[in-house]
């Protein structure tokens, strides 16, 4: 088993940033393992953003793309709703994807409305807004009149595009400072006051925590920004269930 503990109960289960690939087998068994032992309660399951390290596009067979749709198919055979949301690493997922897993793509930012309670939901990437170079880079390839262009070239293209845009990234990466890379605190009480939801939830940073917006700052009332964890030695995950929720994580365990 790769789970050290049962999944809680909840209605709502919501995960992001496995950056599933080939070379990290134990994080793909893990995910597996997680869609197995989710609760008969759950009924909406969302994976909001860079559920692969890397999507050049639908037509990139894998065996690790098999799994997952396998994996996803279940749950909508249980009747669980399965949601997809793009990230900054599978942006190119497409629908012919979404369909072999019985899954919806969902865009961002998207309203989740349980009873009276309204949670804002989104990859997170947007919300840094201090880091523009990367900003501008997003807008390039989130234009669907160039996401249908690079989609058109052949396969072995757009892996040495991605190749040449992942090594770039990370020498610009290495030069930044950690707080350009995380999310701007103007542009989540921007988002709070435009949405009207004082409940926000979103991955990317790879910096879980459930932050408290006091309602002596400038909002008028509380608000709360839960950010989800990253799947690398550990998965994470938030259960809603109604005006309850709560952020876990998990050790992963070795094969046996």
């Amino acid at each position: 088993m790769n789970i050290a503990a049962t999944v809680l109960e909840a209605p709502v289960i919501l995960i992001s940033d496995l950056h599933l690939q080939e070379s990290r087998s134990d994080i793909t068994r893990a995910f597996v393992d997680f869609t197995v032992r989710l609760p008969a309660s759950c009924r909406d399951f969302f994976v909001l953003g860079d559920l692969f390290e890397l999507w050049l596009g639908d037509d990139d067979q894998s065996p690790l793309a098999d799994t997952v749709a396998s994996a996803l198919g279940r749950l909508g055979g249980r009747g669980v709703n399965v949601y997809l949301m793009h990230g900054n690493r599978d942006f190119l997922m497409g629908a012919d994807f979404a369909a072999r897993c019985g899954a919806s793509l969902i865009n961002e930012p998207y309203t989740l409305r349980l009873g009276d309670v309204q949670w804002l939901l989104l990859h997170g990437d947007v919300l840094c807004t201090d880091d523009t170079a990367y900003l501008e880079f997003r807008a390039m390839v989130r234009n669907p009149v160039w996401q249908r262009e690079f989609l058109s070239r052949p396969l072995a293209e757009r892996r040495g595009w991605a190749e040449r845009a992942r090594q770039a990234s990370r020498e610009a990466n290495a030069g930044k400072a950690a707080a350009i890379m995380d999310v701007n605190q103007d542009a989540v009480l921007d988002l709070i006051r435009n949405s009207g939801s004082r409940r926000i939830l979103h991955g990317h940073t790879h910096r879980p925590a459930v932050h408290q917006l006091s309602e002596t700052g400038p909002l008028p009332e509380p608000a709360i920004r839960v950010v989800l964890g990253d799947w690398d030695s550990q998965g994470w995950y938030a259960a809603i269930s109604g005006e309850e929720f709560r952020l876990e994580n998990f050790a992963f365990q070795a094969s046996t």
